[in-house]
């Protein structure tokens, strides 16, 4: 299979969807691929490692998508590159597609056979090609959160752990999954007053057995929420349904009783966000002001650090793009349950229920595509 790799033109994005290693794994499995010249810059990766990998570089982006029957991504297409889409194409990547309406409907159109990575789902619920850039998002979180509060950054001027004789922020989170838990991780380290929000009462006990005495935890409902987000000094949000809109938890009216200063974080934002407030920002312009607060919502936090994210998305996607190219996308799904549940587009159908519900589109199942 020819296995093409563009170079990501979102802003400030610097991951790329493979690394040399995973370059060399498919042409040891027969495959070609092909890289555009620059896509691995970013990430400190050069044409030169990608050739001597077996990789061959093409000259720009329309070369790259036009000799791909499958095309792996890091962040979905943007307007510009709805041109290359086509009907004998299988895009992988992360889509986001329940907020992104445009992006579903180009799709559609376009009879593109979609794969996202964050609808990949084992039986366990787990999401392991969402995973990873999850943990990083995270963990940056508490740290992106920090910065903000600085007094030239807009913030109230506190420093997070605070020095002996003065109190540490309190830091609130909302949902305890992977995101919240690596930022509840990083909070904790930084010094934090960390409270963890969720409404899996399993999880919490969980996480009260691991981190007791250092973290609190409480059940999610709108009265606690409100409670601890109006002592906040920072919110990191981190809910998810997977592949469906993020549920909006924080009100305007709520963020206008918040500390003045006080920083609110959405790692939701690819979903939608979970502040009603939400709008996705840049790393060039990441915050803005509602009421006396600030919110950061980069959609795509983790290609600040792409020497970390590439390689770490990498080292979870090559086991189910191996599979795509040597079994072809059909199998590769009827084999696998988990990877089936990444199918989002097929044909000019939508193949996933909640994104569907998301734009009042009707769905077919993925069970009847591969029949």
């Amino acid at each position: 299979m020819r296995i093409a790799v563009p170079r990501e033109i979102k802003n400030n994005e610097f991951r790329v969807a493979i690394t040399p290693a995973g370059v060399h794994d498919l042409v040891l499995h027969g495959h070609e691929v092909l890289v555009e010249t620059g896509a691995g810059v970013g990430s400190s990766i050069t044409d030169a490692q990608y050739r001597s990998a077996g990789a061959t570089i093409m000259p720009d982006a329309a070369s790259t998508w036009a000799g791909a029957e499958l095309l792996l991504k890091v962040k979905e297409p943007v307007q510009s590159e709805y041109a290359y889409f086509r009907d004998d194409l299988i895009l992988f990547t992360y889509l986001h597609l329940a907020a992104e309406a445009g992006l579903t409907q180009a799709l559609l159109t376009a009879g593109v056979t979609g794969i996202a990575y964050e609808t990949v789902q084992l039986p366990g619920r787990s999401l392991p090609l969402l995973a990873p850039m999850s943990e990083v998002a995270g963990r940056l979180a508490p740290i992106v959160g920090a910065n903000a509060m600085l007094k030239p950054n807009g913030g109230p001027g506190l420093l997070v752990p605070g020095v002996p004789g003065t109190h540490p922020a309190r830091v609130t989170i909302l949902g305890g999954g992977v995101a919240g838990t690596a930022a509840m991780q990083v909070a904790i380290g930084l010094g934090a007053e960390v409270t963890v929000l969720d409404t899996n009462l399993f999880r919490l006990r969980e996480l009260d057995t691991q981190y007791y005495g250092r973290v609190k935890t409480i059940a999610s409902n709108a009265f606690e929420i409100d409670t601890a987000l109006v002592l906040a000094d920072l919110v990191i949000g981190s809910v998810l349904i997977p592949g469906a809109k993020a549920p909006k938890l924080v009100s305007n009216e709520l963020v206008s009783r918040m500390k003045p200063g006080s920083v609110l974080v959405d790692i939701a934002v690819d979903q939608g966000g979970c502040f009603a407030d939400t709008h996705a920002t840049t790393h060039t312009e990441p915050t803005f002001a509602v009421h006396g607060s600030l919110f950061y919502c980069v959609a795509n936090m983790p290609g600040a650090v792409p020497s970390t994210s590439t390689y770490a998305l990498t080292n979870a996607t090559l086991p189910y793009v191996r599979a795509i190219a040597n079994l072809g996308w059909r199998e590769a799904l009827r084999t696998d349950a988990a990877l089936a549940l990444g199918l989002n587009t097929y044909g000019g159908a939508l193949t996933n229920a909640p994104v569907a519900a998301a734009h009042a589109l009707t769905f077919r199942p993925v069970a009847e595509v591969l029949a």
